[in-house]
């Protein structure tokens, strides 16, 4: 898909809403130069202008002779830009009023106002980046660590894409192969050799695709993170917990049992692994009608976590409502962790291992800042061995990707079960194909429009 298309000239705020020291406003298409220019004042002429140049003036009402602000104006001439279109980025002082003002008098001069994810929608129709590459835009922009942001830029970077790009053309030439075996057969055991050739291809294919899917957990935890909900009765230190892996007070800490009376969601880097903290309210049995939402919602958070933080107090004695908590979390990944290690120990150990693994214990004492380290620790461990290959550029985060990959490894499989069971080889051709098919569905080159459509919805309006 390399055919530049036409498109009306779209426009759109690019910078976040609210006041900051500079807003953009970003056209594209092929009148975005002479719209620009219609509202720009200044002894530069924008449709005279080399291309990749800043230049300063004012924007200016024609019709009512105001000017709205003294902006710097970006022109950049296709093919060399982000759409392939024809780009002006007007640098405006952020506020929202007179960025606002800027982006209203440029539709009134005939720009449209841009549909969320358009400007990438445009990249990728005009041949400028796969879809996978698109995506990754998105990631990239919502990126949590350092190590999401690698996988995000090797996915624009286009690594994901050229593997399975190749994957596609080691099948196509596998079937061509095939048809050249089955229309021109030199040699009588043609169908033997053809069928052959076939399942060793699927079986190297399936191998790598295999392999892609075996980052898979790996990827999608740094691309959407991890819903970690810290649960435990009151006042065992939920919320100092929470509060120490933000590095700042976010939530209300006191001695008073069922301060929080709500769910608090934080995304915090542990080592490189993307946690989504879930601060629940404590819960127990109570009468009060706000703590006991709380609580109902602490108990939902429990249900749809991807992992469980239980804080026991190990200065009380171990009681039937932690017993409750820990059968609760039976067979969830979870953490026990012990907290109040600098006070004098009332829990019983023994009682306590009756129910969980010790492997699964870790004490700790949040106030004494003792212990946090080896729970950050325990955390890269349990879901990426400790480590983390960012700079892996084989990466696969995105829940699409996963879901046709999965089904590229069925249809392999059908190839392999077909030739085992005898079948005519132009019917296992049909699930090689289907393969070939779904592996370009993860770049775009085999891809519906109304996908397209709900993918780039996804994205923000000036993007």
């Amino acid at each position: 898909m390399n055919v530049t298309k036409e498109f009306d000239t779209i426009a759109a705020i690019s910078t976040p809403p609210g006041e900051g020291a500079i807003s953009i406003v970003r056209l594209s298409g092929d009148d975005a130069v002479k719209i620009a220019n219609s509202v720009f004042v200044s002894s530069h002429n924008l449709e005279e202008v080399a291309s990749h140049t800043i230049n300063y003036g004012h924007i200016k009402d024609p019709k009512r002779e105001q000017v709205l602000d003294e902006v710097m104006v970006s022109v950049m001439r296709a093919p060399r830009t982000f759409t392939r279109e024809d780009i002006v980025e007007i640098n405006c002082h952020g506020g929202m009023v007179v960025t606002n003002q800027v982006l209203q008098l440029l539709l009134r001069e005939g720009a449209r106002i841009a549909e969320p994810g358009e400007f990438t929608k445009r990249a990728f129709l005009n041949g400028r980046m796969d879809l996978s590459q698109a995506e990754a835009v998105m990631d990239l922009i919502r990126a949590k660590t350092d190590k999401a942001m690698h996988v995000a830029l090797n996915q624009l970077d286009g690594n994901l894409s050229t593997l399975i790009r190749s994957l596609r053309q080691e099948i196509l030439e596998t079937l061509a192969q095939v048809e050249v075996n089955i229309d021109y057969p030199e040699y009588d055991d043609v169908e033997e050799m053809t069928s052959q050739l076939l399942k060793e291809k699927a079986f190297e294919v399936k191998e790598r695709v295999s392999y892609l899917l075996r980052t898979a957990q790996q990827g999608k935890i740094l691309r959407e993170g991890l819903a970690t909900a810290i649960i435990g009765q009151p006042n065992v230190g939920k919320s100092s917990l929470l509060n120490y892996l933000l590095k700042e007070d976010k939530a209300i800490v006191t001695e008073i049992a069922g301060t929080t009376r709500d769910v608090i969601e934080e995304f915090v880097n542990v080592r490189g692994v993307p946690l989504k903290l879930i601060d629940t309210a404590g819960i127990r049995e109570t009468d009060d009608i706000v703590e006991k939402i709380g609580v109902e919602r602490s108990r939902k958070a429990l249900q749809e976590a991807d992992f469980i933080l239980l804080l026991l107090d190990q200065s009380k004695p171990l009681s039937q409502a932690d017993i409750d908590l820990i059968k609760a979390t039976d067979g969830l990944t979870r953490l026990i962790i012990l907290n109040k290690m600098d006070l004098d120990s009332q829990l019983d150990r023994e009682a306590l291992f009756e129910h969980v693994a010790a492997d699964d214990v870790l004490e700790i004492s949040v106030l004494g800042s003792q212990g946090v380290d080896e729970l950050e620790d325990k955390i890269a461990d349990l879901f990426f061995d400790g480590n983390v290959q960012e700079k892996d550029a084989t990466y696969v985060s995105n829940i699409r990707h996963i879901g046709l990959l999965e089904q590229v490894e069925l249809a392999l499989d059908e190839v392999v079960n077909g030739i085992e069971m005898e079948m005519p080889v132009d019917l296992v051709q049909i699930d090689m194909t289907r393969a070939w098919d779904m592996l370009g569905e993860i770049v775009g080159d085999s891809v519906q429009d109304e996908l397209i459509t709900q993918l780039f919805s996804q994205f923000c309006l000036g993007k």
